[in-house]
């Protein structure tokens, strides 16, 4: 994959590599970019592309650690950060996007991709949802997606809680995710502004009452943007932008 195919549709927060710039610091590295906001503990918003290269048979890393390529000023989040804590290392990213290497797979573990997830939202809708996204994938589609959190608390195994870690990170009350799905090719924000594109997005409440069955989930771009104050998809021209935000997916393919 090509990395700049990461933020193709745009930066959705205006994060800068500016380590003064904590709450919406940019993050980029060839499997993922990110806007991370350090005194949360976690992204803003990650931004990935998924195409049938990015498949493969690596397999599951498990080396969840501390990422090196954050600023040393920032809270160091660890995996013993969630220890206890009732709340899965929920991965923005997902380990099975990123199956094509070693390098690639084990990418997905740095804690800097992680949020504190309902066990729920976690282990149900979100598993479902990366299922589904990675069988367009196969049947030749390729995918931009999105994910991001807002809000502040949420309930985990042990009951609800607003932080972990002695206050270092923000458990989200909600947890969203946007995906762009297109036909494998190239000039690929041509196509979309073409009109060829499908795009899904929801948002969840992290908490035990996550449904197994995201399609319960489907919004709007614009409800999304207005609920986390981000500005999604602002690569594309404002008219397409316009027309592709305030349609709600079926939850079906075509």
């Amino acid at each position: 994959h090509h990395p700049g195919d990461n933020l193709l549709l745009g930066n959705p927060s205006g994060a800068t590599a500016d380590p003064a710039n904590a709450t919406n610091y940019l993050l980029v590295r060839p499997q993922f970019t990110s806007g991370y906001n350090a005194t949360r503990g976690i992204p803003v918003w990650t931004s990935w592309h998924v195409g049938r290269g990015d498949l493969g048979q690596a397999p599951r890393q498990n080396d969840f650690r501390p990422d090196p390529a954050l600023p040393r000023q920032f809270f160091q989040v660890t995996p013993q950060s969630y220890s206890g804590s009732g709340f899965d290392k929920g991965h923005n990213c997902p380990s099975g996007d990123r199956t094509a290497t070693l390098d690639d797979n084990s990418a997905t573990f740095l804690m800097s991709n992680m949020v504190p997830q309902s066990p729920q939202n976690n282990q149900q809708t979100w598993a479902h949802l990366e299922e589904y996204t990675r069988a367009q994938v196969q049947r030749g589609l390729e995918a931009y997606v999105i994910m991001g959190s807002y809000g502040r608390g949420g309930t985990g195994k042990n009951g609800f809680a607003q932080t972990l870690a002695q206050g270092r990170i923000t458990v989200p009350a909600r947890i969203w995710k946007v995906i762009v799905l297109l036909p494998e090719g190239t000039d690929d924000l041509h196509r979309i502004a073409a009109g060829q594109a499908r795009v899904v997005a929801i948002d969840t409440p992290n908490d035990a009452s996550s449904a197994p069955d995201w399609k319960q989930y489907l919004t709007s771009v614009d409800k999304i943007e207005a609920a986390a104050g981000l500005d999604l998809l602002s690569a594309l021209p404002p008219d397409t932008q316009a027309q592709l935000q305030k349609v709600v997916d079926s939850g079906r393919a075509n």
